[in-house]
């Protein structure tokens, strides 16, 4: 039997279990897909050092691959270059009346500007505003302007093949937007009723409760079939939701619903505030353009853009991220961009290609990736994330990304692990995609950028394979590292 020398035993038990070797660090993966019977070129995958040693990884990084919501990332970071951390949407009522006491004789318009969240509480200061300006009645029209975005052809549907048209995350975007254009259904059980209110109040919107209050039973869960929601647009005057099922004692259950267009929703949510009010509007309700020589009555302003990049990545909100697609298209205008599509897709690969990235695979279409074109590569996110990390606003950005095992859509996900806190992950969900993207650190505190897509008709089954991913990155010991120092003296003290 021939005999090693010690130092070259050594060196290979160090070998053998060093995760930071090329040949094995990725053997997890592997495996976990094995298990799950995705095959191999379903994933792609990127991990780059940025503040530390470390070779970066890829696996099938040049592939194209639909990202899924870690589009995202592009939106918000370019958003944060292209408009500016402090940007701010102004929404404000104008008239081309007269006050006369407390009546305004003339119309009063609504000039929408897109702002991601004009929520139900801010549309109602608005409108205090003008009640303290003296203004109880309106002795005109309801006008809505919503030039501000340019979309003459209108926008791509997207057929999210389920059975829900009037999911909030389906909302299309638009200039007149407010409150993320969904009604609230609030139910409570109690004394064996079922008690329905609505929420923002809207005349419109009618509920025929049919719901049943057992004794006993388990209160259902977000999303339960136990109860259904049927909408009836029959009746021009109004949508009649009629709820059935059953809701136990002292049970509650909450949906949201989008049940109106834009315009129609706006409209409604004005006049139902300002008839809670006290005010009355005797006019119609019409779309159009703002009257030349209008006075400024009231403007209400948005939070700044770091504020609302964090809601986006955070919790991943679509329409959110559309709107702000939207807005670095209108900011960014150009006269020959057929539309705010066509301006923000232009600004934002030319953002990217002056940052050095190849932007030949990146597809974009409205920003969110909830979208079956959309594409980039592993490779392409994170060179983009390794320049956000040079970024003047990296930290703007990172803080928006959900912390592993801690909030947002990873707050569920690596729980008892070693991951806990050390990452900020985007997560990316669509039919047949699944995805990651982010910042995270391995074990000697490197920060890595991490991007990886799985793209499979069997995409549901993958996130074990993405959490397994970040637990490579994780366990990743570089050569002249102080963890590789370690693990390479208890190589030897166990000789």
């Amino acid at each position: 039997m021939t005999c090693r020398p010690f130092w070259l035993s050594l060196f290979l038990m160090f070998v053998a279990i060093s995760p930071a070797s090329a040949e094995s660090w990725a053997d997890s993966i592997y495996e976990s897909l094995q298990e799950r019977k995705l095959p191999e070129e379903s994933l792609s995958l990127a991990a780059i050092p940025l503040d530390g040693p470390g070779e970066p990884r890829f696996v099938n990084a040049d592939e194209q691959m639909n990202p899924g919501s870690t589009m995202k990332l592009v939106t918000t970071y370019a958003a944060l270059e292209l408009l500016g951390p402090n940007f701010q949407w102004h929404t404000r009522l104008y008239t081309d009346g007269e006050q006369k006491g407390d009546t305004l004789k003339g119309n009063l318009y609504y000039v929408g500007v897109g702002d991601p969240k004009l929520t139900l509480e801010r549309m109602w200061l608005l409108l205090r505003d003008l009640r303290a300006m003296g203004i109880k009645h309106i002795r005109g029209d309801l006008v809505l302007d919503g030039s501000y975005f340019h979309l003459p052809n209108g926008i791509p549907h997207f057929n999210d093949d389920g059975d829900n048209p009037y999911a909030p995350y389906l909302v299309e975007p638009s200039a007149l937007l407010t409150n993320l254009n969904v009604f609230r259904i609030r139910m409570m059980s109690r004394d064996g009723k079922v008690h329905v209110s609505t929420e923002p109040p809207v005349s419109k919107i009618v509920i025929d409760n049919q719901v049943t209050a057992p004794e006993r039973g388990r209160c259902p869960v977000h999303n339960s079939k136990a109860l259904q929601y049927e909408p009836d647009f029959s009746d021009r005057r109004k949508i009649t939701v009629t709820i059935t099922g059953a809701l136990p004692e002292n049970c509650r259950a909450d949906r949201y619903l989008s049940l109106m267009s834009q315009e129609d929703y706006t409209a409604n949510l004005i006049r139902g505030l300002w008839r809670e009010m006290g005010g009355t509007l005797s006019g119609r309700d019409r779309t159009g353009r703002l009257a030349r020589g209008a006075k400024l009555l009231v403007t209400t302003s948005s939070p700044d853009l770091v504020t609302m990049v964090r809601d986006i990545n955070k919790w991943s909100s679509n329409i959110m991220a559309r709107q702000l697609f939207l807005t670095i298209g209108a900011e960014n205008r150009l006269a020959g961009d057929k539309d705010d599509l066509a301006a923000a897709d232009r600004a934002i690969l030319e953002w990217m290609r002056l940052k050095g990235i190849d932007i030949s695979q990146v597809v974009l279409e409205n920003g969110s990736g909830l979208s079956r074109v959309e594409r980039i590569t592993a490779h392409q996110q994170a060179l983009m994330l390794q320049q956000a990390w040079r970024s003047p606003f990296a930290a703007e950005l990172i803080a928006s990304l959900p912390l592993v095992a801690m909030d947002g859509t990873m707050r569920n996900r690596l729980r008892n692990t070693a991951l806990v806190g050390e990452g900020h992950i985007k997560t990316g969900t669509l039919r047949n995609v699944r995805s990651i993207a982010g910042f995270t650190r391995d074990q000697n505190n490197t920060t890595w950028a991490v991007a990886a897509m799985i793209n499979d008709r069997s995409a549901w089954k993958s996130r074990a394979v993405l959490d397994e991913v970040l637990k490579a990155v994780h366990t990743l010991v570089e050569p002249g590292t102080d963890a590789s120092r370690v693990t390479a003296a208890s190589a030897g003290g166990g000789r």
